[in-house]
């Protein structure tokens, strides 16, 4: 049996907002913003993903009360949260800086990659990551 991890819950305070972020300032690609108002007013299904064939989407979901909204900016209680597997680091490093993505230290050289800590829309924490090809 072979299973992978498809898509991911982020909670957001507005999608609108956070297509924005993940399209425009990280270069995602939107695969899907379909209205679900049978369910709920303003409920909308929103897809991002990174560009490329493969890999996880983001299930952009919006908080609807304040256990939700509580998580928004501390979905990992602090810690790095994802991780943004990259082919070129010094490319995107400096197009999402250059789009004002705050990172929190220089990019450093680990023994499994260049990795440096960035924070999104909502102050979660992320790793931008090249893999060592070693």
């Amino acid at each position: 049996m072979r299973q992978t991890i498809a898509t991911v819950a982020f909670v957001v305070r507005d999608y609108d907002d956070a297509i924005n972020f993940f399209v425009e300032t990280l270069g995602f690609d939107l695969i899907e913003d379909t209205c679900l108002e049978q369910e709920q007013v303003g409920k909308r299904w929103v897809v991002v993903k990174p560009k490329g064939p493969v890999g996880c989407s983001l299930l952009l979901a919006k908080a609807v009360d304040e256990a939700q909204l509580s998580a928004v900016g501390n979905q990992s209680g602090g810690r790095v949260f994802l991780f943004l597997q990259t082919d070129d680091f010094c490319r995107d490093y400096d197009a999402m800086k250059a789009k004002g993505v705050i990172f929190t230290n220089l990019p450093r050289q680990e023994v499994y990659g260049t990795v440096a800590v960035f924070l999104d829309l909502y102050g979660n924490k992320w790793d931008l990551i090249q893999p060592s090809t070693d």
